[in-house]
């Protein structure tokens, strides 16, 4: 099913014109459900799809899984998880284990520094790791297969050629996300995935399975690891709560989540806007801040509706060079302009 397709099928769900007799705001939400879980159904057509849930403010709007696929299934959500990351690096920040995304990376990783190395390595911040905006060259795309192969992930990372300055323009590497599981490691004494079991065990629904680690027992900061589309959904219910849970206990900091959906700098590839591991993008009239993994593993929160919306794909098929990405942002707008409506 390609965009066109999608779209067209969007236009041409039924008009439910919101009059007063439709003042009751459950009467809105049937509605709501009904075009959405038409839209959904159309969706099917969308070869490499597996699972969909939207929720608003919390309320199932609707949730598919197609063919064999589960919403309590173990799915690889790949660099979507860059944004767990972050999390964990707010969480840090809030109790003390580190300064501040001001913070220099040197002075958590100064051993790990390659002999005789680049002065601007002692400039690089975690705000500029978080961005995307370290300078060095990318340990993504044609470069990834390179640095997993090599025997230290960090020092690999760290003895790469800076292509801009710290602070300059985007370079997409998990590389960098990476680097911030390492440094969580060195500062709480813990691995990351302990600290993430630890400091989000409070979240219902939100679980963890299996992550990658590097040779030195490092798990992989922004790639490869395994969550059912409920618990990345959970997580994107905590995003857009404000960082408390559903019973009022809170997780991260308000001010954290705030300063993660702020412009940093904007994609290369897409144009769209990032902050600290979050996309954002405007759709359907309405700024939507979403995480996006290889193969279409994409967490969209709209805060302004109130929407948390989870998809997941095939892993193993690429998203952006086919333009499937581009079909799912469709069928968010879709969504979007439903709940509009």
């Amino acid at each position: 099913m390609n965009r066109r397709t999608l779209l067209a099928a969007i236009a041409a769900l039924p008009a439910f014109p919101l009059a007063k007799s439709f003042a009751q705001s459950s009467e809105v939400d049937d509605i709501s459900r009904q075009r959405i879980g038409t839209l959904l159904d159309e969706a099917r057509r969308l070869d490499t799809l597996e699972t969909v849930i939207v929720t608003r403010d919390g309320e199932p709007l609707a949730e598919r899984a197609y063919g064999n696929n589960s919403l309590d299934g173990s799915t690889n959500i790949k660099s979507a998880s860059k944004c767990v990351v972050s999390a964990l690096v707010g969480i840090a920040i809030d109790k003390g284990l580190l300064d501040g995304v001001d913070q220099k990376m040197e002075t958590v990783l100064r051993s790990e520094f390659p002999k005789n190395p680049d002065p601007r390595l002692s400039k690089i911040t975690i705000g500029h790791l978080l961005s995307m905006r370290a300078g060095l060259d990318r340990m993504s795309g044609p470069n990834y297969g390179r640095w997993v192969a090599s025997r230290n992930w960090t020092r690999s990372a760290l003895a790469a050629d800076f292509v801009d300055e710290p602070g300059g323009g985007m370079l997409y590497s998990t590389a960098s996300t990476h680097l911030l599981s390492v440094i969580l490691t060195k500062v709480s004494g813990k691995p990351t995935l302990a600290l993430a079991r630890d400091w989000l065990r409070p979240l219902d629904g939100f679980r963890i399975g299996a992550w990658d680690r590097d040779p030195q027992g490092y798990y992989l900061g922004g790639n490869q690891m395994a969550m059912t589309p409920r618990s990345l959904h959970a997580f994107g219910e905590l995003y857009r709560r404000g960082g408390v849970t559903e019973d009022g206990t809170r997780l991260i900091s308000e001010d954290w989540i705030r300063e993660s959906w702020i412009l940093r700098t904007n994609s290369v590839f897409n144009g769209d806007g990032y902050g600290y591991a979050w996309f954002l993008k405007e759709m359907g009239g309405e700024q939507v801040n979403y995480a996006w993994g290889y193969g279409g593993q994409m967490l969209y929160i709209t805060p302004s509706l109130g929407l948390t919306v989870a998809m997941t794909s095939n892993e193993a098929a690429p998203s952006a060079r086919t333009g499937y990405r581009d079909e799912l942002h469709g069928l968010m707008t879709g969504i979007i302009g439903i709940v509009r409506t």
